[in-house]
This record gives structure tokens, C-alpha cells and sequence, in this order.
């Protein structure tokens, strides 16, 4: 017996959901590739196919943003993605609000909203300013910090993974990582479609574990986006 969407909605039930992949320790996003975007150089909807270290494929991604805002703002608009699981339902909901993505700004930064289900927040991520590293801090729903994630200075993907370090608050631990996988000199060139991994705890809580869901999506817009766009 399938679960109705009013029945997905409800905390509980979706929490034993995500529970289902509490063993999983690590996910890969693969987003594919648009060939209206790379014939005509217009931002359509990016989608992502989510998948276990297996290579099965656990939940799908789509951005929900108008036409305008995403071809008049680019990599930095708002957007709203909706993750869904293999019966189509919405399980995730993650919500990025316009903000600045210059380092000479700390005073509107950039922020992504985790929900699931639907309107019931379990976490955000937020950037933190510093003048030449990537840094977010990973909070919970109360938005009390958990981990930090921090990218290298100078955020090149030539023939080699980029990685962003999952820490622990006092940065001495490395936890994990979220890595910008090099997937050719063609696609590079041609495309902004990436493939990332991202690896954390296994006894990670599943809310955080989803968080990092988010914090992989906003990584991919601030610093990854661009060079398809430019390209």
C-alpha cells in the first residue's frame, strides 16, 4: 500500500523515510546534462539524479524557478529544489533566498533551507564570511551549529576533484567531505552539469545527513554554476 502525499506530509512519517537510508554513508549527485541549455545558452531547470554508493538511485531533483529569475540572475537567483523519491513523491524541500555571494559584502550572505517534509524545517546552512575561503556553518532545525564546511582557496576543477571539508566546530576533525568530481575535459568545457560526492558519518543524524544534501546543491551554485555559464 502506497502512502498518500498527505500522509508523507506528516513529520513522522517522513522522518521513517529518510530513516530507511540512516545506514547509508555516502551519496553521489549527478546532474544531468540540458541540451536545450548547451544549444541555445539559456538557463533551463537544473535536475539531479541522487544515488547510494551503489549507483542506485534514491531520490531526484528538480529546481522549480521561473524563467526570468534564472536567466537574469544566474548562478546567484533564488531557488526552490524539490527533491523526490522513486514514487514521485516530494520527500525534501531546499530553499535558497537572493543573498550576496561577494566576500565584500558579509552582511547578506548566502544561506540554503532544508525542509522535510514540505514546510517543517530540519536545518540550514549558512556561509560565513572570510576573505579567501570557502566556509558554511551546518545548524540544525533550532539553528544551533553542528559542523562546519570549509573549501580550499582557490576553487579550480582542472583534472582533479575539488574538496570541501566537513569539520567539527572546532575545525581539528575532519568528518566527511563533498567533492566536486572531474568528469572531463568535454563536459567541463561544454556544460555546467556536475557530479558530486558526498561522504559523512555513518552514525551521522539522518536530518544533518539530509542538511548536507543541501549544503552539496548551494556549493554547486556558488562555485561551479558560474564556469558553465561563462563557458
Amino acid at each position: 500500500m502506497f502512502l498518500t502525499q498527505e500522509q508523507i506530509s506528516q513529520p513522522g512519517v517522513l522522518l521513517s523515510i529518510l530513516q530507511q537510508h540512516s545506514r547509508i554513508d555516502q551519496i553521489l549527485v549527478h546532474q544531468q546534462i540540458e541540451l536545450l541549455e548547451v544549444i541555445t545558452g539559456f538557463e533551463t531547470n537544473n535536475k539531479y539524479e541522487i544515488k547510494n554508493s551503489l549507483g542506485q538511485m534514491i531520490y531526484f531533483a528538480v529546481e522549480d524557478t521561473d524563467f526570468c529569475t534564472r536567466n537574469c540572475c544566474g548562478s546567484s537567483r533564488p531557488f526552490t529544489i524539490r527533491i523526490l523519491d522513486n514514487l514521485n513523491r516530494e520527500v525534501m524541500t531546499l530553499q535558497r533566498p537572493l543573498a550576496c555571494d561577494s566576500c565584500c559584502c558579509p552582511c547578506c550572505l548566502q544561506e540554503i533551507e532544508i525542509h522535510a517534509p514540505p514546510g517543517v524545517p530540519i536545518g540550514y546552512v549558512n556561509q560565513m564570511w572570510h576573505p579567501c575561503l570557502p566556509k558554511f556553518t551546518v545548524k540544525n532545525e533550532r539553528r544551533e551549529d553542528v559542523l562546519k564546511i570549509t573549501g580550499p582557496c582557490l576553487v579550480c576543477s582542472c583534472c582533479a576533484d575539488v574538496d570541501f571539508e566537513i569539520k567539527s566546530l572546532d575545525e581539528e576533525n575532519v568528518v566527511g567531505k563533498i567533492s566536486k568530481q572531474w568528469t572531463g575535459f568535454v563536459r567541463e568545457a561544454f556544460t555546467d552539469a556536475d557530479n558530486f560526492g558526498i561522504q559523512f558519518p555513518l552514525d551521522l543524524d539522518v536530518k544533518i545527513k539530509a542538511v548536507m544534501l543541501g549544503a552539496c546543491f548551494l556549493i554547486d551554485f556558488m562555485y561551479f554554476e558560474k564556469a558553465g555559464g561563462n563557458k
